[in-house]
């Protein structure tokens, strides 16, 4: 009672509106697809399926190039010149002009890849269906609502628009020859969606054609936070297609299922970090012992949650694995007992890294670490994958998050008395002690 009590006493009205928001809106993300993948394992084919996990990794990587950090760099301008009109309409202007410049790069790399991993050149409708929701992904400017607190509206049309995907997945799919629409799909959904949220986005910003000096701005004020995202992304999100490349598309198959049920466990601390970023940007600016309140708030919330979660998990891996993949996939339960280490680990790291230094402008700190957790998973996947496959990719990720983990405590602990010397309270949340890289 009484720790819920602290929590309504200090959790701001709009930040709560915005978290059910998201919270709708993750429902849909990670709900629906887990709703369709029984069906798309028996479909498909366990292997086929691998394929198209695959594909989706080196999608997320282009995910990832187009979106270059935005969410993080963008988010934070915005949040904290959002009473200038002209510099937000210099800001979405700038982002808008680098994404379409990395979009063709994107592109180029794709068909680079074609050439040079077997599976997908012998497969091209998988590889193109990946990549196109790739880029749609990455253009999508939910970063603006974001910084905004203006999340109601374009979390519904997010809802919308996933819903009316996962029924097309049970409509259009129909055997392994349609596995590329799996992902063509999806891309056709983020498609109307970015679409609309830049209408939406246009009735409130005056809009500004992209020039080269608005766009090399984005891409400069960008460049740390990609580099944190990039490495991060090593770890995270491209694993199958890493996995893909030292193992067959079954073994694939087995980690892309249990990382996706992991994934969408850990998805619940999202909402309410992503609600508390904004704010965070700002009072870190305007109004550093308010922030270091807010700050403490999200970590509590989070840091419990993620014990909840990563418990409930190891516990119910079998139960979730046969309701969720189906009995074919029954191999990924030990996988998915090591993963569940990952949501109160990842939790705590993103509220450490993403709502404390970021905000901070702290980012040389951050992308040190990010980048050797990066490097690092790599390495342990080329060195465990060949000969463990899924049990090997799994282990890798997770010492990658417990060095971000032990790094980052350690970052932290070390400058903690020169913080407390210097400013106090202030320093937790509002004085950037570092210079930004």
């Amino acid at each position: 009672m009484r720790l819920a009590g602290y929590i309504r006493k200090n959790l701001d009205g709009r930040i709560a509106v915005n978290a059910t928001s998201l919270y709708g809106a993750y429902l849909v993300n990670y709900a629906l697809p887990l709703a369709t993948i029984p069906y798309l394992v028996r479909t498909l084919g366990a292997a086929p399926w691998g394929l198209v996990a695959m594909a989706q990794g080196f999608g997320n990587y282009l995910n990832l190039v187009v979106e270059y950090g935005f969410s993080l760099s963008a988010t934070r301008e915005v949040a904290r010149h959002r009473d200038d009109a002209g510099q937000v309409a210099d800001v979405v202007a700038g982002v808008l002009g680098a994404k379409c410049l990395l979009t063709a790069g994107g592109v180029a790399l794709a068909f680079l890849l074609q050439h040079a991993v077997p599976p997908l050149r012998t497969h091209p409708q998988i590889l193109w269906s990946g990549v196109l929701a790739g880029i749609a992904l990455g253009l999508n400017p939910w970063w603006f609502f974001q910084a905004c607190e203006r999340l109601k509206v374009v979390a519904m049309l997010d809802v919308i628009t996933k819903t009316m995907a996962a029924a097309a997945v049970f409509i259009c799919i129909h055997g392994p020859a349609d596995a590329w629409g799996v992902l063509g799909i999806q891309a056709g959904a983020s498609l109307v969606s970015t679409g609309a949220m830049l209408l939406l986005l246009y009735r409130g910003v005056d809009l500004r054609w992209p020039t080269w000096k608005l766009t090399a701005s984005a891409l400069e004020t960008g460049w740390s936070m990609f580099l944190f995202r990039s490495s991060a992304m090593l770890y995270t999100s491209g694993n199958s297609f890493l996995l893909g490349l030292f193992a067959p598309p079954l073994a694939v198959g087995y980690f892309a299922g249990a990382e996706k049920i992991s994934k969408a466990a850990m998805g619940l601390l999202n909402p309410l970090n992503q609600a508390f970023y904004p704010r965070l940007s700002h009072l870190a600016v305007h109004d550093p012992r308010e922030g270091s309140r807010l700050f403490r708030v999200n970590a509590l919330l989070v840091g419990i949650g993620g014990l909840l979660l990563g418990a409930g998990v190891f516990v119910s891996a079998p139960i979730l694995i046969r309701l969720v993949l189906g009995p074919a996939l029954l191999p990924a339960v030990p996988v998915l007992r090591l993963l569940s280490i990952l949501p109160p680990l990842i939790g705590m790291n993103t509220v450490l890294m993403t709502q404390w230094m970021a905000p901070l402008g702290m980012d040389s700190i951050l992308n040190r670490i990010i980048c050797v957790a990066g490097v690092l998973n790599v390495c342990l996947a080329v060195a465990l994958a060949p000969r463990f496959q899924q049990m090997g990719m799994a282990a890798a990720v997770v010492c990658a998050e417990l060095f971000v983990a032990l790094a980052g405590t350690l970052a932290l602990a070390r400058r903690a008395p020169r913080s407390e010397k210097a400013t106090g309270d202030a320093a937790l949340c509002g004085t950037n002690l570092e210079p930004s890289a």
